[in-house]
C-alpha cells in the first residue's frame, strides 16, 4: 500500500518511524498556474511517538530536470529540538548538480517556520515560497486487509482515521526548471555512523511495496538514489510484471516506464496521475489494474472528505 509499511524496519539506518516516509504528492498550486505544491508526508506512528520527526535527519525533496535520474534542485527541511510545546523549521534551496548533491549546500530561504502542534496550520510565506509542517490527517486512502485477501475488498478504508507529519511546500514554477517536464522524489537523511546517509525514499506511490519483496532488495532500495534504478532492478520488476501475466517483453517495457522511480511531472499541465500525483488521485486502485492486467475489482474507496481547499491542503488532524 503506497510506501505507508516498505521499507521500515528494514534498514538499519531507517528503524525509527520519524525517518519514514509514507507519500509524496506532486501537483499544481490550485488557482496559480505558475507555481507547484510538494507535500510529504512523514511517519505513519503520528502522533504515537513523542517527537514526530527528528532533529538530526534532513528531509528533502529533489527534482530531476534534464532528464537523467540526477538531482538538479533540492529543497531541504531541517527540523529543531522540540522545546516545551513548540518546534520550528528551516528551508534550504540547492540548485545545480553540484549543490543538490552536497547536504551542506544551498541557502535558506525559510527560517525558523513554526511547526503546528494543533488543528489550526500555521503558515509561513517568505517571497515565492509558502511552507507548513506539523500533525495532519493522512491523505492516503486503502484497504489493505481486502488487498492482503485476494482483492476481498472489505470496503474499510483502513486509513480513514490516520495522521501524518505533513510538509508541504509551494515553490514557483520557474525555480523547478525552464523545462515544465521533471522527476521529483523525496528522501530522508538521517546520522549513521558520524555522516547522514539515505534512510528512506519515495517517489511512485506502491513501488517499494509492490516490487521489492526481500529485506535485502528493500535495504538496497531505499539506500540507493533513482539514478542506479534500471541497473539494478529493472530485471526484478520485469518479473513482477511477468508473473502478472504479461510476457516478457511487455514486462520489460513496464519496467522501464516505473525505473528510474520519480514522479513524472509537467508544470504547464494541471492533470493529475500519472502527471504528478494529487491528493485525491485513486492511484492504488490505478497500480491494482496495472499489476493484475486489470483483473483485480475497484475496491470501491474514495478520497477522503477532510481535505481542505486551501494550502497546506492536508485536512485537520483527528
Amino acid at each position: 500500500m503506497a510506501h505507508h509499511v516498505s521499507g521500515l524496519g528494514i534498514s538499519p539506518t531507517s528503524m525509527d518511524p520519524r525517518s519514514h516516509i509514507t507519500d509524496i504528492f506532486v501537483f499544481r498550486s490550485p488557482g496559480d498556474a505558475d507555481r507547484t505544491i510538494l507535500v510529504m508526508c512523514i511517519n505513519p506512528h503520528s502522533p504515537i511517538t513523542a517527537d514526530a520527526v527528528d532533529s538530526e535527519s534532513v528531509y528533502e525533496f529533489g527534482v530531476d530536470n534534464d532528464g537523467d535520474a540526477v538531482n538538479d534542485v533540492a529543497f531541504r527541511v531541517r527540523f529543531s529540538p522540540v522545546a516545551g510545546d513548540s518546534q520550528s523549521a528551516s528551508v534550504q534551496l540547492a540548485t545545480g548538480r553540484g549543490p543538490a548533491a552536497d547536504v551542506e549546500a544551498g541557502e535558506t530561504i525559510i527560517a525558523d517556520a513554526p511547526v503546528t502542534f494543533g488543528a489550526k496550520p500555521e503558515i509561513t510565506a517568505v517571497g515565492d515560497f509558502r511552507f507548513f509542517a506539523g500533525l495532519r490527517s493522512d491523505p492516503f486512502f486503502a484497504d489493505p486487509i481486502g488487498a492482503g485477501n485476494n482483492f476481498q475488498w472489505t470496503g474499510q478504508d483502513f486509513f480513514a482515521d490516520k495522521n501524518v507529519f505533513g510538509i508541504v511546500l509551494e515553490v514557483p514554477n520557474s525555480v523547478l526548471g525552464p523545462d515544465p517536464q521533471v522527476g521529483v522524489w523525496a528522501r530522508v537523511l538521517v546520522p549513521h555512523d558520524g555522516r547522514l546517509v539515505q534512510g528512506d525514499r519515495a517517489g511512485r506511490p506502491g513501488i517499494d511495496n509492490n516490487f521489492n519483496h526481500s529485506d535485502d532488495d528493500k535495504r538496497v532500495w531505499n539506500q540507493q538514489e533513482p539514478v542506479k534504478d534500471r541497473e539494478l532492478f529493472l530485471d526484478k520488476f520485469a518479473h513482477i510484471f511477468e508473473h502478472g501475466g504479461y510476457p516478457k517483453d511487455e514486462a520489460v517495457t513496464l519496467a522501464e516506464g516505473l525505473l528510474p522511480d520519480l514522479v513524472t511531472y509537467d508544470y504547464s499541465s494541471a492533470a493529475g496521475s500519472p502527471n504528478g500525483r494529487n491528493l485525491t488521485d485513486d492511484v492504488i486502485n490505478e497500480g491494482i489494474a496495472l499489476l493484475t492486467k486489470g483483473a483485480a475489482p475497484h475496491d470501491g474507496l474514495r478520497p477522503h472528505d477532510d481535505l481542505s481547499s486551501e494550502f497546506p491542503f492536508l485536512g485537520d488532524p483527528h
